[in-house]
């Protein structure tokens, strides 16, 4: 069977906007495609009105924030790009052995594109530059169009976090069987690209044709 891939709507977001926004949309689907019993936690956004549950699972929760990190430092080197995390979920297959090797294949059966367009702003404002931004504040309007823009952007992110819904309750038979391992996920990896990459929207793909396309073992 095919990897199922779902290519989540592009989010138009500010630099302060990008760990919120990755976290929410990334724990819900870890939560909707999670492994056995979970400790569900709820987690309220600051930026917006928005919960979003997580598994409650320390370790998932360290990985996700690092390759937050990641995503946020590929920002600020790559302004003014498109920018793309992609989370794949694959199975765990041991090719044969050599006499001195011990060959795994990755074998990929959902991806998950979430592509975000960072305004131009890769830094937070200082003390001193924020003391000017509030003088040359054009006043009311500037307000209204901050909050107009919020307001889009909460909107989209409820469309993608629906999105996901849809998308977990309509793609079930391509899931594998639940590997003997621990952890409330099955295997993964985050990658990250920017519309500066040539492999921006490739890289799975330079992956399929390298290991084969991915299917699930029966």
């Amino acid at each position: 069977m095919n990897c199922e891939v779902c290519q989540l709507k592009e989010l138009d977001v500010e630099y302060f906007e990008i760990g919120e926004v990755l976290r929410c949309i990334l724990h819900t689907i870890f939560f909707h495609r999670a492994l056995g019993l979970v400790r569900p936690k709820d987690v309220d956004l600051e930026l917006f009105e928005i919960t979003y549950v997580q598994c409650g699972d320390a370790e998932l929760e360290k990985k996700v924030d690092e390759k937050i990190d990641q995503f946020i430092d590929r920002v600020e080197k790559h302004p003014n790009k498109k920018n793309q995390i992609c989370l794949s979920f694959f199975e765990v297959k041991n090719k044969q052995a050599t006499w001195f090797t011990h060959k795994v294949e990755h074998l990929y059966w959902e991806q998950w594109y979430i592509n975000l367009n960072v305004a131009q702003h890769p830094k937070p404002q200082s003390g001193k530059s924020h003391h000017s931004k509030l003088v040359l504040d054009p006043g009311e309007s500037a307000s209204d169009e901050r909050n107009a823009r919020r307001a889009t952007l909460e909107s989209s992110l409820h469309e993608v976090l629906f999105q996901i819904i849809k998308f977990v309750n309509e793609k079930k038979d391509h899931i594998p069987p639940i590997p003997n391992m621990e952890g409330v996920s099955f295997p993964y990896e985050i990658t990250i690209s920017s519309s500066s990459d040539s492999a921006f929207g490739m890289d799975m793909f330079k992956r399929m044709l390298q290991t084969g396309q991915p299917t699930m073992l029966s």
